[in-house]
């Protein structure tokens, strides 16, 4: 440990960064890796376009709401309560920009296995996992209040630690950056080699996929050290990218897709018994397709229900409309 923090002596540590410098390297990045998913595809989209129109503007609706609300600025934060916190009793400008991380970090992954166990908290994360082509965008893709219980998660990290400003803009560069680049539609080389460190396209490939045993899994943001540490990790290729079924894209249907699962208007209050028996079958196919891991029991059924209301009320209005269409042709 002595040998490390002399190593760590030798660099000159930044005293000051720049949100617009910040937002240059981003916006660099970001452009980067779009280039490298035009170069080198791991898979060839359909609706390439689509995703990225959908996605960026899910971005800037959400960036604008957290302006107005103020929520973004954790760095007000960091002012008021930088060398309050537990980092006071680290000595070493170098460590505590390591365990800083570290911690973020390890909470974003709690927090993100969190919201794949709770019903709730997957309703509102699920808008992230329907995008049907996985690509560089999809990192910005994340319904508006998920984003706001993220940064108050955030703004208690920064109490707790005393987390200064530069620690946190660092931080949050270094998040994003990667966050970016494990969303992006790649495939090199030298992938299962840094994998075992950090989260790579190919280990959050598996993370999207269609199959809910496969996507309960990879939560880390930057490090995939948690995931083997909590046997989370999951190192197979997904057959499919996104949610199975038919899944809103744009970009108020993802918005409300967070709050309800919708049903068409003709249906009624009470269901038959018939369908009532059908939709519990279902959700245990559903439950039985995931080994009956706990958690999800609310969203099997209403999953459940709306595909099967979907399936016999979708049929009775396609018949009715073909009803009234022969009738005008026979007319």
């Amino acid at each position: 440990m002595l040998e490390l923090m002399t190593f760590l002596d030798t660099f000159n540590w930044p005293t000051t960064l720049s949100g617009e410098g910040v937002a240059v390297i981003l916006l660099a990045f970001f452009g980067v890796c779009y280039g490298l998913e035009q170069l080198f595809p791991h898979r060839k989209p359909i609706k390439r376009r689509g995703s990225y129109g959908t996605n960026l503007g899910l971005f800037a609706v959400n960036n604008t709401v957290l302006s107005l609300l103020s929520v973004s600025s954790l760095f007000l934060l960091a002012q008021h309560y930088a060398e309050q916190g537990l980092l006071r009793y680290i000595n070493h400008p170098a460590a505590q920009m390591i365990v800083a991380f570290l911690v973020l970090d390890l909470l974003l992954y709690l927090w993100h296995r969190a919201c794949h166990s709770f019903d709730g908290l997957w309703l509102f994360h699920r808008v992230h996992h329907n995008d049907p082509y996985l690509n560089t965008s999809t990192a910005l893709r994340i319904h508006i209040l998920e984003l706001l219980i993220t940064n108050l998660l955030k703004a208690g990290y920064v109490v707790l630690l005393g987390v200064d400003q530069l620690m946190m803009m660092v931080n949050e560069m270094l998040i994003t950056l990667l966050t970016l680049f494990h969303h992006t539609n790649i495939a090199f080389k030298s992938e299962q080699w840094l994998g075992k460190l950090l989260i790579m396209p190919y280990l959050h490939r598996a993370h999207h996929s269609t199959e809910r045993y496969e996507h309960d899994s990879n939560y880390g943001a930057a490090l995939s050290v948690w995931d083997r540490l909590f046997g989370t990790l999951n190192e197979r290729e997904p057959e499919a990218i996104g949610l199975n079924g038919h899944q809103p894209q744009e970009l108020i249907s993802l918005f409300k897709l967070g709050f309800n699962i919708a049903t068409p208007a003709s249906v009624p209050q009470s269901l038959p018994v018939e369908l009532e028996m059908m939709i519990a079958e279902a959700a245990y196919y559903r439950a039985e397709k995931r080994d009956f891991s706990p958690g999800y029991e609310l969203l099997d059924w209403l999953e459940a229900k709306n595909d099967i209301v979907k399936l016999v009320y979708g049929q009775q209005a396609n018949a009715k409309k073909q009803g009234k269409y022969g009738l005008l042709m026979l007319g």
